[in-house]
């Protein structure tokens, strides 16, 4: 049952994270005077739609995305009505598809087209629907790091392992009788410490942060220290105890056992983890470096989908670090809400987490300036505004509206290569689904 109620949660905050992306494009569209036949959340066949002004609002039955239609996306050829028995394959295509949208341009209606705007105004238009991708994620990551926390190692004591531990023994427990075979008793179980407890000070060293407890150790092996705590009831308590010593194996750079070994103090217990609020702060640092990883990751996704394309058939392991589409986006989060032993606010802050990912990777992705993606739009709005300037400085007429429908050939390559793309690792996610 949780895990529906994750995959539920992730699925209903993903559709409202489409609907605002489209509004983020709606309004500024409205405001300017464009006229906007539809705004629809998913693709395919309309499950339900109510007309009010001149918009249809409505639901459609694949919810992978949304879209809204203003007339007059792409402006009259400069050149005139065309000639089609000249005009190539490609070039009829382009005709073709102009003369769809300047047929339902009336009149009255020809001032209200999007190819009229000013560019400041395309340009609110379609930075609209990332930025409303790029607020929701700062309000969720916002959420999770500053008002629920992020999971830190705290000095309180979540275990006390009761033997220091052995090659014979390596996880320190006792045997049924309660006694450690082979070893010592640690000197945390010796004194009386107990879960909840937590360290203050180790030989006049005070305990601020976890790592305090490795340097405080570092040299005492073998040694006689103040150990100086607070139990789960509020009591300070001092006790002396020698610090067993246990064999450490060194690891190399790459985190792999050299075969060598370092005597360290020993005190035998484990930390607890809570979580702590981050300062608000620091959020936009957060996701300023996220961003950086959600753009080195899209650079990379091609290459990522072609290899496991080539290994979708086959026995070889999928790799962790693989594409995952909406299907293995939401089985990741019923994951999250269906785990055992996890405390439900932890949970919540994942789930969260999850989906503030997923918005900040929607405004990266859609700021790739190739259409049929908003930054397509934006790059072509750009491009008319540096020819005005340009015009201007040369004192010349200014130029029309940029054609983009002559970049149509393009839109329909990617989005050929991004429906493949998508098939592949959709199919993933079902025949080798990831684990979270």
């Amino acid at each position: 049952m949780l895990t529906l109620l994750g995959v539920l949660v992730f699925s209903l905050g993903l559709l409202g994270s489409i609907a605002l992306h489209e509004i983020g494009h709606l309004l500024p569209a409205k405001k300017f005077g464009v006229k906007v036949p539809q705004y629809m959340v998913g693709f395919g066949p309309t499950l339900w739609s109510r007309k009010k002004g001149d918009t249809e609002y409505g639901i459609k039955a694949i919810p992978l995305g949304g879209y809204i239609r203003m007339i007059g996306m792409f402006p009259p050829n400069p050149a005139g009505v065309q000639d089609k028995e000249h005009l190539g394959r490609v070039g009829l295509m382009i005709e073709s598809a102009r003369e769809e949208v300047l047929a339902e341009i009336s009149p009255i209606d020809e001032p209200r087209t999007f190819y009229r705007l000013s560019v400041p105004k395309k340009l609110a238009v379609m930075f609209g629907g990332p930025v409303m991708n790029l607020i929701i994620a700062a309000i969720l990551f916002t959420i999770s790091l500053s008002v629920i926390g992020r999971p830190e190692v705290t000095t309180t004591i979540s275990e006390v392992v009761a033997c220091v531990p052995t090659p014979a023994n390596p996880n320190g427990i006792t045997s049924t009788n309660s006694e450690c075979v082979g070893s010592a008793q640690t000197p945390a179980a010796a004194i009386g410490l107990k879960a909840k407890d937590t360290l203050l000070s180790i030989d006049g060293i005070e305990i601020v942060t976890w790592d305090d407890l490795g340097t405080a150790l570092a040299t005492k092996a073998g040694q006689t220290v103040q150990v100086v705590y607070r139990t789960a009831q509020g009591d300070v308590i001092t006790k002396s105890v020698e610090v067993a010593t246990y064999e450490a194996a060194i690891l190399d750079s790459a985190g792999n056992e050299t075969g060598e070994y370092s005597n360290r103090g020993f005190l035998g217990i484990s930390p607890a983890f809570d979580l702590v609020p981050t300062p608000v702060s620091q959020v936009p640092n957060f996701m300023a470096t996220l961003t950086v990883a959600s753009a080195s990751a899209l650079l990379d996704f091609p290459a990522r989908v072609f290899g496991l394309a080539g290994d979708l058939f086959t026995e070889v392991p999928r790799d962790p670090q693989s594409p995952v589409s909406v299907i293995g986006i939401g089985r990741i989060s019923g994951q999250i809400a269906g785990s055992e032993g996890i405390p439900g606010i932890y949970k919540v802050a994942d789930l969260i987490n999850l989906l503030a990912s997923v918005n900040l990777f929607l405004f990266v992705f859609n700021m790739v300036p190739i259409l049929p993606l908003d930054g397509g739009h934006i790059a072509g709005a750009l491009y008319e505004g540096m020819r005005r300037q340009v015009a201007r400085l040369r004192r010349k007429p200014l130029p029309g509206p940029v054609d983009t429908a002559k970049m149509l050939p393009v839109a329909y390559a990617m989005s050929l290569a991004l429906l493949a793309m998508s098939v592949v690792v959709i199919l993933a996610d079902i025949i080798k689904p990831l684990a979270f």
